[in-house]
């Protein structure tokens, strides 16, 4: 007995369980919520065919009649279920990753700001050697200012401007 590859994806479809096929509806309904709660910017950067692009712009519509979203969602889940999600996965996982990126970022500029208050002139010249297009004057005097608003336990407007002015010159 002959069988083409047609007759066994059949074959397989028939072989599916009744709750592995509600399991993969309930997962596709979550993805499809998932979407749907991403702001607009997010869900742009997504390689979304267009009628799920159509489906995104009617969601936003009727974002606040609960009955109606619900079943707009399992219409979604539908359609992700005929869709290559891997791209979309795909480009979820590089937005979700430059976000881990920038926290990172925020993090190690905050570690900087703290070691030149605590450390002073020696952090500020290895910082210099560094990035050597910081302006020695400025930076001093903005670890200065929070330094002492620091030791007040008032940190902030100094502080934030020791922030920004790493964060805009000192990246890299």
């Amino acid at each position: 007995m002959h069988h083409s590859s047609h007759d066994i994806d059949e074959l397989d479809e028939d072989l599916k369980s009744k709750s592995e096929i509600k399991r993969e509806m309930h997962q596709l309904q979550e993805f499809a919520l998932q979407l749907v709660k991403m702001s607009k910017h997010q869900r742009s950067r997504l390689p979304l065919t267009e009628s799920l692009q159509e489906a995104m712009v009617l969601a936003d519509k009727i974002q606040n009649k609960h009955e109606a979203l619900s079943r707009h969602i399992r219409y979604i889940a539908k359609v992700l279920s005929e869709t290559d999600l891997a791209p979309i996965h795909q480009a979820m996982d590089v937005m979700a990753n430059k976000h881990q990126q920038e926290t990172a970022k925020f993090v190690r500029l905050e570690q900087l700001r703290d070691e030149l208050i605590e450390q002073g002139a020696d952090a500020i010249e290895a910082l210099l050697a560094e990035y050597p297009g910081l302006e020695r004057q400025k930076l001093r005097q903005l670890v200065r200012h929070a330094a002492k608003e620091k030791a007040a336990e008032k940190t902030g407007k100094h502080y934030k401007n020791l922030f920004s002015y790493l964060k805009e010159n000192a990246q890299g």
